[in-house]
């Protein structure tokens, strides 16, 4: 039996769970998450707790049972806390602002790259090198901070690009200079 499928998942206060059908619907100070549970897994509230249990024992089932507990965990904490990851740009003159419901990102093309995040997703520039991306969705905000990265990943050689808050870039040796051959 999966050990993270048969942990219940405690709601905290303020969070509201609703079980119908196979969907489970979890509402907070955050917002609001839905998540539709296979055939294979059963959802039950009791005791101020969700408790998944798993239908069938075939391989398939076993996977999802964990993971279904994981995503139902994954909601009831982002609708009661939420998610944040911070993105840094390094590079001269690579700068992200701002503006008008868009993220204008300068990262030395020939124009600024323009982001309009989904609905559900917040994002802030508290300093020009510096990106918040936050929402009660871990997926999505994962998703959000990848895409934002993507449009100018670190290079190996300076380091210049935009990447997460906690990540090394390990940086390559160039050229070396080569003594004369004469």
């Amino acid at each position: 039996m999966s050990r993270i499928g048969k942990k219940p998942v405690s709601i905290p206060q303020g969070v509201e769970v609703f079980i119908k059908d196979k969907e489970v619907k979890v509402k907070g100070p955050k917002g609001e998450l839905s998540q539709i549970v296979p055939p294979c897994c059963s959802v039950v509230f009791q005791d101020g707790q969700i408790v998944v249990n798993r239908l069938k024992d075939d391989k398939q089932s076993r996977a999802l049972h964990g993971t279904i507990r994981s995503l139902i965990f994954n909601m009831v904490k982002g609708v009661s806390e939420g998610y944040e990851k911070e993105l840094k740009i390094v590079g001269m003159g690579y700068r992200a602002r701002w503006d008008k419901g868009k993220l204008i990102l300068s990262l030395g093309f020939s124009h600024p790259v323009e982001y309009t995040p989904p609905q559900g997703i917040t994002i802030q520039t508290p300093d020009p090198t510096t990106i918040k991306v936050s929402g009660c969705d871990k997926q999505k905000v994962g998703e959000v901070a990848a895409e934002i990265r993507s449009f100018k990943k670190p290079e190996p050689y300076k380091g210049k690009g935009i990447r997460y808050k906690d990540e090394v870039v390990k940086l390559k040796v160039g050229k070396a200079a080569l003594g004369s051959k004469g």
